[in-house]
């Protein structure tokens, strides 16, 4: 029973966020592989956490908000983001925005099990109570902002920026330390201090940073839903592109469904991309018969001088287009 108890709130999670990812479902054994990587990843944070315990006791008050703050957030989310670099960042299957946060999502709640199984059978049934509405969803959010920052670094990658990529890399590593650390150093320094008065003013104060923390969490994982971009290969060039599905609208696969994504859901087939181009207008390198990051049509004859371009010949100026702005940027 008490196994069940801590791994429920993390099965609850993995699949609320696997059935958010509406555009293609990753393959089941990457996901386990992530799992279980995060799993693993409590090995090198556990060893952080023992070498920075002897450097920085946590039996004060600021001995215990120091070692949440350099300590535990570091060595935890540094552990977890070295799992998911290396197993997803050249994986083919890495070929939406969304899958960013599903698998730093996957990582995190292994950790996060693995973690919970061992507080709940050393510390009893309550503690994994306690926990199911605390530290699994914490982890939970943490991972969020972490695969937030991690696919503007993969829109950055591709479109070829490799300072906003560096840039986004340690956004997706510090912003999630800053987070967990808060997060444990309140608790930590209410544990620290003897004072009934204070030791309810951090629990406010945590309950208050809880709230506002899942309610972010919350609009990323919305708003990276809606703006979900695909990564495509361009054959002839051997690189990568990025479009957004919804601005070229339908076609017809030849086993006759219709789409609007760029693989069939009915038999899987991928979109059939045309010859490689440059945007006159941002010069990012498409696929398709419209630019991926600003939706310019694609020019009739890229010989001529782009200003003279005839755009209202062009068969995709004909149909109505607003963009929908680029958050990845």
């Amino acid at each position: 029973m008490l196994f069940s108890l801590a791994l429920i709130p993390v099965i609850g999670l993995l699949l609320m966020i696997y059935f958010n990812d509406k555009k293609e479902k990753e393959p089941f054994g990457l996901l386990v592989g992530l799992f279980f990587g995060g799993v693993g990843s409590v090995v090198t944070a556990l060893i952080g956490e023992e070498i920075g315990g002897l450097i920085i006791p946590e039996d004060t008050l600021v001995g215990g908000i120091l070692h949440a703050m350099i300590v535990v957030g570091p060595s935890e989310e540094l552990s977890k983001f070295l799992v998911l670099f290396l197993i997803t960042w050249k994986n083919r299957h890495f070929n939406y925005s969304y899958d960013a946060i599903v698998y730093a999502v996957f990582v995190s709640l292994g950790f996060a099990a693995i973690e919970n199984i061992g507080y709940v059978f050393i510390f009893g049934a309550g503690t994994g109570l306690v926990r199911m509405f605390t530290s699994v969803p914490g982890h939970a959010c943490f991972s969020v902002f972490m695969g937030f920052f991690y696919s503007k670094a993969k829109y950055a990658q591709v479109t070829k920026n490799k300072g906003k990529c560096a840039l986004f890399i340690i956004l997706s590593m510090f912003v999630p330390i800053i987070l967990h650390g808060i997060f444990d150093a309140i608790l930590m320094g209410g544990n620290a201090t003897q004072e009934i008065s204070l030791i309810g003013m951090t629990l406010v104060l945590w309950i208050f940073y809880m709230v506002a923390m899942f309610a972010v969490s919350i609009v990323l994982i919305v708003k990276s839903s809606k703006n979900d971009f695909c990564i495509v290969d361009v054959p002839e060039k051997n690189e990568q592109t990025i479009y957004i599905p919804n601005v070229v609208g339908t076609w017809t696969c030849t086993c006759g469904s219709v789409n609007y994504l760029n693989y069939c859901g009915k038999c899987g087939r991928q979109r059939q991309t045309i010859s490689s181009w440059y945007c006159p207008n941002c010069w990012t390198l498409s696929a398709y018969n419209f630019c991926g990051k600003c939706g310019c049509p694609k020019p009739v004859d890229q010989t001529q001088p782009f200003a003279q371009q005839p755009y209202a010949q062009q068969p995709y100026a004909q149909q109505p287009y607003s963009q929908p702005g680029n958050p990845y940027l």
